[in-house]
């Protein structure tokens, strides 16, 4: 039995791709995997958010290349890929991090909106993967890491259309695994729970029902922190999860185990 190295997790000279990556979570994703070693890209839809970007990433030492793309558009996928090929190198990572979220009520919710929900969440990461498989086919190795969602699994009221996509994501990630394990790919998905960010801030002020659900839904009773999704970002995209395949990670304080507190006899 071979014996365990911290090497194992070592990501340099490995080219990583976080897809909307500018803030939140795939900016936090994304340093972890440069600070494992890797050169990082990234990609956000506006190039004030790409600007933005470079600016954190500059803030903490992280060379970081950024770029203009909408994830759902597969002539500007092709672009992107090409150009980190030939500024960056061949992609070995990809995360899929860029999405949306859209809360209404179901039977109020336009078409429109439904679409662009399943566009950028579900169909953006299959347009992503199928740019990058090629590549990773011939070298014989590839990292793929989808963020899902607790949504993979639970519905909740006023996100329907997100729940159908990041559970479609979920099965998407089993479906590449299967398809493409056999050239050494290796497709996984995070679930974070409920975490901070700035898109969540309203949500957690003291005293907001919402945050005071959240807390009693919780196991560890607190919201997430973006740094919580580094260890299993690296874990997934280093050669330790080399034999983990078609797995979603739940990063989330354990709500999905949890039934709630027993009521006081």
């Amino acid at each position: 039995m071979a014996e365990f190295n911290i090497d194992q997790f070592n990501l340099e000279g490995k080219v990583a791709l976080v897809t909307g990556a500018s803030y939140g979570i795939g900016f936090a994703i994304a340093s972890s995997l440069a600070e494992a070693g890797a050169k990082i890209a990234f990609n956000d839809i506006k190039q004030e958010l790409v600007d933005e970007g470079l600016e954190k990433y500059k803030s903490k030492d992280i060379e970081a290349y950024g770029f203009v793309a909408d994830v759902t558009k597969e002539n500007e996928v092709s672009e992107l890929i090409k150009k980190i090929e030939k500024q960056v190198g061949v992609v070995d990572i990809l995360v899929n991090n860029a999405g949306i979220i859209k809360r209404e009520k179901m039977h109020e919710m336009n078409a429109d909106d439904w679409r662009q929900v399943i566009d950028i969440d579900l169909t953006g990461p299959f347009i992503m993967a199928k740019a990058v498989i090629p590549s990773m086919i011939e070298q014989r190795s590839g990292k793929i890491i989808n963020i899902c969602s607790m949504m993979s699994e639970l519905g909740r009221e006023t996100v329907s259309a997100y729940a159908a996509a990041k559970g479609g994501l979920k099965m998407l990630t089993k479906n590449i695994a299967s398809e493409y394990g056999k050239y050494n790919i290796q497709c996984n998905g995070i679930g974070p729970g409920y975490i901070e960010t700035p898109q969540t801030a309203p949500l957690r002020e003291e005293g907001h029902p919402f945050n005071d659900f959240i807390i009693s839904k919780t196991p560890a009773e607190r919201w997430g922190k973006t740094d919580d999704l580094k260890g299993p970002a690296v874990f997934l995209a280093s050669e330790a999860s080399d034999f983990v395949n078609g797995h979603i990670l739940y990063v989330d304080g354990g709500i999905l185990a949890y039934i709630g507190k027993q009521p006081s006899s």
